[in-house]
């Protein structure tokens, strides 16, 4: 192995530090090094704590060199040297970590003090008395910041004495601050369930190395949390079979030879059951993250609350069809008979779900739920005749991401928003909505669409705040992928027969002519042609192997370029992020090819990834702050410097959908390059082309739903490349990955206890 090089000096220079990931760029003038350097000033890389000018550091790490930015001393530990010398200690309690106190008070605590100045403080708070004019609110802060600036960076280094990274030691600290060291040493199974990242081999080790070994039930509860999240979270189930719960905990613990009592580890999960950390379902042999028990719960609940109530009214059909006439004549349309059968229905219920493939109408068909439903009740779909009135605007309109919400705007005429800004979503899991089971939306026809995204979390959330009364029409494609997040709602609802459904399967006269919706009607059902037919104008198949993909798709989008399109009409999707053929691979070369360094366009480097006006990008989380959610894509209109900013702060200004938001340096983790992004992330989007590599690299990845949902992205042009062979075994890849759900379940007993009159 090789042995670590260190570089000790000071810092001359801050260029970049990061608060929320403690990332930092610094100019450090070199004092001594292991290395002859002949350079009398290096750039030091790496994660640290609130890096001090004109203080010395020791940095432990290698000396490498940045294709970009040249020579840099990547460091992964160092130590702080806390000013010992008249000069560093008046530079130290006079800067900005001090607030308040100036050049004159730190000269007084020095002159006081002496050289010992900080640990003399630090045993002795109370000896601050002594300095004059400072009031005793001053002092406690003075108290607090050396105790800070100690304890992060004492708990960082104990940490990585550990065995944990600094960035895993910096998100431990985070989590439990100046405690993080007693709370490990204490119990380090705890932050298995606290501290995303450590895994329950890592705080086993450190719970052995304190004596913590065999049956001990905080070891063994940590086995089984840990085991549950994972299966859970990772896979999408909203409950893990006990035995499989109770085999992988085994597995961990006995890893090393130990031998573990079988009962002992029911034991401790019927502990955990009572200590509320997970719900022990004994009789079905399932186990469930409490949220997820209770958040399917109140599906079924609301849903039996939904449709026990009073029935909505009940229209003749002389005069259902009526109203379709009238719809029908204003747009000169005539509805297929699934279509009327679906805006009958919709109008009709109390909830209804529509669901149907590419081209297949049910854009027609939310259109004509609207202005049916308008005509019947004799209610405007302007919503400025509302204005002023007492009566909400009756229709309200949503998806889960704000570009599927906005293809509802264009398509309907009507605002449409996504639903976490429908429910106020406050900004944190602890926050919360504003809008629940307390404080109910308001309006009469409640149209969601893109519901197979929707996990069962959001969808308990949804439903519990929706009013007796309001009608909802729930609208999706149940072959496109599910959630993200656990469960698979809109599948269970389908399969529960609770709820009226009507399923559109045939493709209209102006989808006809595309070869795109034809070829992912044969993807959803599995056959796949021999060959894709070259004289297709949409639709082309170029064979490359993974470690060609990266020119395949540079030569592709090339091509579109030169056709005039530009990065906002090209999406580049691909479903894994590492790799040759990965999306971060695929996104720095989409990047020099859409919008190349020229000196000209301003940049600015966040880690390893420069960000450059006219950047296209995805925000990565939501900020119902700025009406910004997860999956909107956007372009770096601005990049403002510190001298053109109010706060002498450096920040980016980036437009979605003409909504303009700015970033500071601190926010840049909220976002990345959306040149390629995953077909997870494109879900609820449509793209003019949509540029799509399939190859046997991705196998671990490949299922007929992932492809079946990239190729319905494309609009215009769809464009495949990679390995026939791959793209065909995934097309008859029949078997999905299997999620355990139990609200079909919970649905049909809700079916049997009541008898429903939709």
């Amino acid at each position: 192995m090789e042995e670590k090089e260190f570089v000790k000096g000071e810092i001359s220079h801050v260029i970049y530090h990061q608060e929320d990931s403690l990332y930092t760029v610094a100019k450090l003038k070199i004092i001594q090094s292991s290395e002859e350097l002949t350079e009398k000033e290096t750039v030091v890389v790496g994660l640290m704590a609130k890096p001090d000018r004109e203080t010395v550091y020791t940095f432990s790490g290698f000396m490498k060199e940045h294709p970009r930015f040249g020579k840099q001393f990547a460091f992964d530990t160092y130590k702080k040297e806390m000013p010992d010398t008249h000069n560093g200690l008046m530079l130290y309690f006079s800067s900005d970590r001090f607030p308040g106190i100036g050049k004159k008070t730190a000269s007084a605590i020095v002159e006081a003090f002496g050289t010992n100045a900080i640990s003399m403080i630090l045993e002795k708070p109370s000896r601050l008395a002594e300095i004059p004019k400072l009031d005793s609110e001053k002092a406690d802060l003075i108290y607090k910041q050396l105790q800070e600036d100690q304890g992060i960076e004492e708990v960082l280094m104990r940490l990585y004495e550990y065995g944990f990274g600094l960035k895993l030691s910096v998100k431990i600290y985070q989590t439990y601050q100046t405690d993080a060291l007693r709370i490990i040493e204490e119990n380090p199974y705890q932050m298995v369930g606290d501290v995303e990242g450590v895994g329950f081999i890592k705080a086993d080790q450190l719970g052995q190395k304190q004596g913590v070994t065999g049956d001990h039930p905080d070891r063994l509860k940590a086995a089984v949390l840990y085991v549950l999240y994972e299966q859970s979270l990772n896979e999408g189930h909203v409950f893990v079979k006990l035995e499989h719960v109770l085999e992988g905990a085994l597995e961990l613990l006995t890893r090393d030879g130990e031998t573990i009592d079988a009962e002992n580890l029911g034991n401790v999960t019927v502990e955990l059951n009572e200590e509320e950390k997970v719900v022990l379902d004994e009789a079905g042999g399932r186990l469930y993250i409490p949220s997820l028990f209770y958040a399917e719960q109140g599906i079924a609940t609301n849903l039996n609350r939904l449709l026990r109530q009073e029935k909505p009214d009940d229209f003749p059909d002389a005069e259902l069809d009526k109203a379709l006439g009238k719809v029908e004549d204003t747009h000169n349309i005539t509805y297929a008979p699934s279509q009327k059968l679906a805006v009958e229905t919709a109008v009709s219920a109390s909830l209804m779900m529509l669901t149907g493939g590419p081209g297949t109408g049910k854009t027609t068909v939310i259109k004509g739920v609207l202005e049916v439903f308008a005509e019947l009740h004799g209610l405007s779909l302007n919503r400025d005749d509302y204005r002023g009135n007492k009566e909400a605007f009756p229709f309200m309109l949503a998806a889960p991401t704000g570009r599927a919400a906005k293809r509802m705007t264009e398509s309907t005429g009507l605002q449409a928003s996504t639903i976490h800004r429908l429910l106020g979503y406050k900004g944190s899991e602890e926050e919360g909505f504003d809008k629940d089971e307390e404080n109910q939306l308001e309006g009469r026809l409640l149209i969601l669409d893109e519901m197979s995204m929707v996990d069962t979390w959001l969808a308990n959330q949804l439903f519990k705040a929706v009013p007796s009364g309001m009608q909802v029409l729930i609208v999706g494609d149940e072959d496109q992928l599910p959630s993200v997040g656990p469960g698979q709602v809109m599948t269970d609802l389908l399969a529960s027969e609770l709820i009226p459904v009507v399923r559109l399967t045939d493709i209209y006269r102006q989808s006809e002519d595309s070869h795109i919706i034809t070829f992912s009607h044969e993807v959803k059902a599995g056959v796949l042609p021999e060959r894709i037919d070259t004289s297709s104008r949409d639709l082309r198949f170029f064979p490359c192997r993974t470690d060609s993909v990266e020119d395949a798709v540079k030569k592709i989008c090339s091509g579109a370029k030169a056709k005039g399109y530009t990065a906002k009409d090209v999406q580049v999707l691909a479903p894994m992020y590492k790799g040759p053929a990965g999306i971060t691979k695929l996104n720095t070369m989409l990047q020099e090819l859409f919008n190349p360094k020229t000196g000209k366009v301003r940049e600015v480097q966040y880690g390893e990834v420069v960000y450059r006006k006219g950047d296209v990008v995805l925000q990565l989380v939501n900020n119902p702050e700025e009406n910004v959610f997860n999956g909107d894509r956007g372009e770096i209109v601005a990049i403002l410097t510190e001298k053109e900013t109010t706060d002498k702060k450096m920040q980016i200004v980036i437009s979605f959908d003409g909504t303009e938001v700015t970033y500071g340096r601190s926010e840049l983790s909220q976002i990345t390059h959306a040149y390629c992004c995953s077909i997870h992330k494109s879900q609820g989007s449509e793209f003019p082309i949509v540029v799509m590599p399939v190859v046997r690299s991705y196998s671990r990845m490949l299922r007929r739903k992932l492809i079946y949902t990239g190729i319905t992205r494309a609009r215009e042009f769809l464009l495949l490349c990679g390995e026939w062979d791959a793209l065909n075994r995934a097309v008859q890849a029949e078997q999905e990955l299997l999620r355990f759900t139990s609200l079909q379940e919970r649905l049909d007993d809700a079916k049997k206890e009541n008898s429903f009159d939709s």
